[in-house]
């Protein structure tokens, strides 16, 4: 492990509670996350892929609005899907802090794709982005996470891991988040001596920044119906959920891949 790993070399590092990273952290679940944690002694290190300049600005927002609640913050951009870029993002997060307690492996997308249209273009590029991605910011994030006094480590399920339909499928997605948790209980496992926990969260559906258009209103109004809660998450409902985790309460959870999403996955 390097120096910065366990030295917390960064001034802003050296004097915050925590060092958390957080993937896809320009839009929906993980803005709401960064938002929620932002606070005076939490340093956040926050990603985005920066496909687009638009992406870049919100990315950069976000860092904002955390930063005037008082955390120190930086942003990294990248495409987790790229070979090394799971890499270079923890990297630079302890070069800027010298340190990383809590990892948060949000990014991720979901597509809707039937078994039958599957190509092996589309699901390598399911698995690129998400199982591939958390198992090398977790191999990378290692060193550092054991040497924390409070290492947590957060992966973003789907309910399309546990909900299958035929009007609905999600076929590469499905099959790479169902893999993204198996790698999590692997990590929770390997990590458990050094008192570092590993869960899941799988959220149902969940509104958009945008929120629904004329043009999709009535695909949100569907997803409702579908929920037995009769709503859809909001993204600050799951932030909420992975704060907890994030939290010295739940130091006693590992393992788990726990469900938020109104009840859709009952039956």
């Amino acid at each position: 492990m390097s120096d910065a790993g366990r030295e917390r070399g960064d001034v802003a590092g050296a004097t915050a509670d925590r060092v958390v990273l957080i993937t896809g952290a320009g839009s929906g679940i993980g803005a709401a996350l960064a938002r929620r944690i932002a606070a005076p002694r939490q340093s956040l290190m926050l990603h985005s892929r920066g496909a687009d300049e638009a992406a870049r600005n919100r990315l950069t927002q976000v860092a904002a609005e955390c930063s005037a609640s008082g955390a120190t913050c930086a942003t990294v951009f990248g495409d987790l899907a790229e070979r090394g870029a799971a890499q270079q993002v923890v990297h630079q997060t302890l070069v800027k802090f010298g340190a990383l307690d809590q990892l948060v492996a949000n990014a991720g997308h979901a597509q809707r794709q039937t078994l039958d249209s599957l190509d092996p273009d589309s699901l390598r590029a399911a698995f690129d982005a998400m199982p591939a991605a958390f198992g090398s910011l977790v191999n990378q994030a290692t060193p550092a996470l054991k040497a924390s006094r409070c290492g947590r480590v957060i992966a973003l399920s789907s309910f399309v891991a546990h909900r299958y339909r035929a009007d609905t499928p999600f076929a590469a997605t499905a099959a790479a988040k169902a893999a993204l948790e198996s790698l999590a209980k692997t990590a929770a496992a390997e990590l458990a001596p050094h008192g570092v926990t590993v869960n899941c969260v799988a959220p149902g559906y969940t509104r958009k920044d945008r929120g629904p258009t004329a043009d999709n209103a009535s695909v949100w109004d569907r997803a409702a119906e579908a929920t037995p809660l009769g709503r859809v998450a909001e993204p600050a409902d799951i932030a909420a959920l992975i704060a907890f985790l994030l939290s010295d309460e739940a130091r006693h959870i590992t393992g788990q891949v726990i469900h938020i999403d109104g009840g859709l996955t009952l039956g």
